[in-house]
């Protein structure tokens, strides 16, 4: 059960933050509704929300899930693998020291993106992105094996970050895409598969008793409740603009 959840509002800034899509430029207002609606779906599911102001000199920074991986007992401070995200750390791991008293850092020249990290009941796995590179995606493993963890690298090769295209629901549910339908690492799960038109709700999260999934999405809507799960669905369309899904804009725990 998760019974925390820290977001961070967008600033304007965000407007001018990285993208590697061509779906145009956010609409300020329309993104803080979606954000707005965002928090409220969390709050829904059960869970205490921790809601930290915009820091315009980062634009990317309401994508929070970047600068930790939390578990039950320590967390890890990431190392961002684009530059003019390095500084967010310092801000998380401040926030983080409400939470947690145990802590473990990923050291340069070690990049990693939360983003490219996977937990999956013991097992977590990290995938080798843009942002994410060999020595970080290795030191993680390290740190979560010398944790009692089991930890799996894999090199990406179609998604931005691993959590792109999949994600897990618990009772050894995975919602996979593209090229994880197939991977061998994924091939003891039950998997839940999104055709590659509805790829990008692969990214979805389980919060308690719902899992939370882009709107627009009816046929992954459809296989999610015949699966037994209660959905709540978002509009994402300005965060969508920038790499973003619903798994980006919290740290849950």
């Amino acid at each position: 059960m998760f019974k925390n959840v820290i977001v961070k509002e967008p600033g304007k800034s965000y407007l001018n933050g990285l993208t590697t899509t061509d779906l145009g430029k956010p609409i300020y207002e329309l993104l803080l509704e979606q954000h707005k609606s965002y928090v409220e779906a969390l709050e829904k599911c059960g869970v205490e929300v921790t809601y930290l102001p915009p820091s315009e000199e980062f634009p990317d920074s309401t994508f929070v899930e970047d600068a930790a991986v939390l578990t039950p007992n320590f967390a890890v401070v990431t190392n961002p693998g684009a530059e003019s995200r390095n500084g967010e750390i310092v801000e998380i791991e401040e926030v983080l020291k409400g939470f947690y008293d145990k802590f473990h850092t990923i050291q340069a020249p070690g990049t990693l993106d939360g983003g490219d990290v996977l937990q999956a009941e013991d097992h977590f796995y990290i995938g080798i992105s843009e942002r994410t590179n060999e020595e970080g995606a290795r030191q993680f493993k390290e740190i979560m094996e010398s944790e009692g963890y089991q930890a799996t690298i894999i090199p990406l090769k179609e998604f931005f970050h691993l959590k792109t295209g999949i994600a897990y629901l618990g009772n050894n549910k995975m919602v996979v895409a593209g090229e994880f339908v197939e991977h061998p690492a994924f091939a003891s799960y039950d998997q839940i598969v999104i055709g590659k038109e509805d790829e990008y709700s692969a990214n979805c999260i389980r919060m308690n008793d719902f899992v939370i999934i882009p709107a627009g999405y009816p046929e992954t809507k459809r296989k999610l409740e015949e699966a037994g799960y209660e959905t709540i669905e978002l509009e994402m369309s300005e965060v969508q603009k920038h790499d973003g899904g619903l798994s980006c804009l919290s740290l849950r725990f």
